[in-house]
């Protein structure tokens, strides 16, 4: 195999690749001016701008001189276009369809421009892995052997068992057949397996009518925490609540929403154990509905008796994430690690942000936290639904720039529970959750009791593998701006603003520059670990082709079941790196991801390098024999 070392250089820029073109100075200048002025966000307008100049030049169209007084527009704002787009309409049609896609104001990626070309929908389609995760609830739709294998077999990179409903004996079977899957060799990666602790919820009681009661707007209702007493709601037009303080959290005039909203009552007074309210948005109460009060946490402990339980069977299961629900400060997150480290278990710690509470102290919860995950159902009970899509933002873009995983949630192919269709806005739903940076996707019901779950996870796999990368580019990494403590400083687009040493500096600025340049040549990445340490940090950079981790960890390989455009992959690390490397090449082969002739990044850094003596980082790109 011919090796082609690369010397690495650690000022290159991020961004997409120019070819060098004989241009006029006018032009050079006005090219470097726009890098000046441009975004990481805007930056294939550039590739788009010197296409235009140079097919401008190539038709002997003189281009404007620069004038400094006179900034140039706004790309993609209804605006005068500078003089070089003022071509005639023979001039425009003479230019070459390639530089036609230029001009069109998206790089070519535009969908207008794949059907100008005819292409199919296969062919519009990235011929790449998906990078974006999927999590699938598992529930009575998908327990089975027959119906869990499907699911593994369509994409499903991550189960959860969602502690809220099932017993330790049921999930246990689930469990088991995640174990038997991964080790029957069906597919190279493995499912990483995801504990959802049932946490505190506030729920209604039983109403006595199987079908539940009928509230109409302006109907009266109580919730009583006084347990004395039989009732039945169909006649009392009252229930229990099962929280005691229940009567202490609520005001006159808050809202309470039953199952996020379905129902909506606003408390019009508190009579010793009894809340009386009115009803506002009418529907059918069933029995042990959730209940929320709009814009305020319950004063209930984030982990009760029995999610201790549940964490301690997932230790002994040895699944590889807990999902913490009702987190409202960082104090839980680190009372669970202690929990794991009594324990001597390694498991990710991933806090659901589903309260106010949590949204307030978001900062500190990420900071000791593994990832995060976005429960945007119950914080668009506690909060208005509007403000949901802007902290899912927020908690995305600061997972992102922390380095951690995050899965967005809830509803996000809610219609497919019942129908083999999903919404066009749902669609859209998914798209934006992986434009944003999400590292993975959730289904719900969806997967869990849903009519068509094998649809619902093809849809999701389907829309996330359709979004161009340029659509979700990798975080700003402001390494010119490094003060002398080794910390990162600058605006709080940051990678990482914890203290860092200068190795861990280095290995930053290795992974760095590996992810531009292999996006510059356009080749996958392959890399080797024991901690699962450099593929995430890769994944953090967002490379544009797929990285392939091998490690002989299987537990590293399954925790890297979370990170997007990581396919982690296990093998034996022997003391030879060269018959280690070829080995994992002939892996990939075997595969179809890689071919002869195929060339490939292969990075060896990290805080420790695997094979130490002698050894230094290395960023290779090598032509596969």
């Amino acid at each position: 195999m011919a090796v082609r070392p690369v010397q690495m250089d650690l000022g290159v820029a991020r961004g997409s690749f120019t070819p060098s073109r004989k241009s006029n100075p006018s032009q050079n200048a006005c090219v470097q001016r726009l890098k000046r002025q441009e975004s990481h966000s805007t930056r294939w307008q550039r590739k788009m701008l010197t296409t235009a100049m140079t097919a401008s030049t190539n038709q002997q169209t003189q281009a404007p001189a620069e004038d400094p007084a006179v900034p140039l527009p706004v790309l993609g704002i209804n605006t005068s276009l500078p003089s070089f787009f003022q071509a005639s309409g023979t001039e425009l049609g003479s230019l070459g369809t390639d530089a036609m896609d230029e001009i069109d104001l998206g790089g070519g990626k535009w969908l207008s421009n794949d059907l100008k070309r005819e292409r199919t929908p296969d062919q519009r389609t990235q011929q790449l892995p998906r990078k974006t995760k999927i999590v699938c609830t598992i529930g009575p739709s998908s327990c089975s052997r027959e119906d869990l294998f499907a699911l593994a077999d369509a994409g499903m990179n991550v189960a959860r068992l969602n502690m809220s409903h099932g017993d330790h004996t049921s999930h246990q079977q689930v469990i088991d057949l995640v174990k038997e899957y991964n080790a029957s060799g069906r597919r190279g990666d493995h499912i990483g397996i995801l504990l959802d602790t049932k946490g505190p919820e506030v729920r209604s009681g039983d109403v006595g009518a199987s079908g539940g009661v009928v509230l109409s707007k302006g109907d009266k209702f109580t919730f009583t925490v006084d347990y004395s007493v039989l009732l039945d709601a169909t006649i009392d037009r009252r229930t229990t609540v099962n929280y005691d303080d229940f009567v202490k959290d609520v005001h006159v005039n808050d809202i309470l929403l039953v199952d996020g909203g379905i129902m909506s009552m606003r408390v019009e007074s508190i009579t010793g154990k009894d809340v009386n309210c009115e009803v506002v948005d009418g529907g059918t109460l069933t029995s042990r509905r959730h209940l929320n009060v709009q814009g305020r946490t319950a004063n209930l402990p984030s982990i009760t008796e029995q999610d201790w339980k549940d964490l301690k069977f997932g230790i002994e299961q040895e699944v590889d994430f807990f999902a913490l629900s009702f987190v409202n400060d960082a104090r839980v997150i680190l009372e669970v690690k202690e929990f794991l480290r009594v324990h001597n278990a390694e498991i990710a710690v991933l806090p659901k942000i589903e309260s106010v509470s949590a949204v307030r102290n978001l900062d500190e919860i990420l900071l000791v936290s593994d990832g995060a995950m976005v429960a945007r159902g119950d914080l668009g009970a506690e909060l208005p639904v509007e403000e949901v899509p802007l902290i899912q933002s927020e908690i995305v873009f600061k997972c992102q720039q922390q380095g951690k995983p995050v899965i967005v949630a809830t509803n996000m192919l809610e219609s497919m529970i019942t129908n083999p269709t999903p919404t066009r806005a749902e669609v859209a739903d998914i798209t934006v959750a992986v434009r944003e940076g999400a590292d993975a996707v959730m289904l719900s019901g969806e997967t869990a009791n849903g009519k068509y779950p094998i649809k619902a996870l093809e849809v999701m796999s389907a829309t996330a593998k359709r979004v161009p990368w340029e659509l979700a580019p990798a975080p700003e990494t402001p390494f010119g701006e490094i003060d002398t403590s080794g910390r990162f400083v600058g605006a709080a687009q940051v990678v990482a603003k914890l203290s860092v040493s200068n190795p861990e500096l280095v290995t930053h600025l290795f992974a760095y520059n590996a992810t531009n340049m292999s996006n510059v040549i356009e080749v996958p990445i392959l890399l080797f670990t024991r901690s699962g340490f450099m593929a995430a940090l890769i994944s953090h950079f967002r490379p544009r082709k797929t990285v392939f981790a091998f490690t002989n960890n299987a537990a590293v390989q399954r925790r890297m079941s979370l990170y997007r455009g990581i396919m982690a992959l296990r093998q034996e690390i022997t003391s030879n790196k060269e018959e280690t490397l070829n080995e994992a090449l002939e892996t990939l082969k075997s595969m179809g991801h890689i071919k002869s002739g195929d060339e490939i990044c292969i990075i060896q850094a990290g805080l420790n390098t695997i094979w130490r003596k002698n050894d230094t980082k290395s960023i290779v790109f090598k032509t596969v024999a």
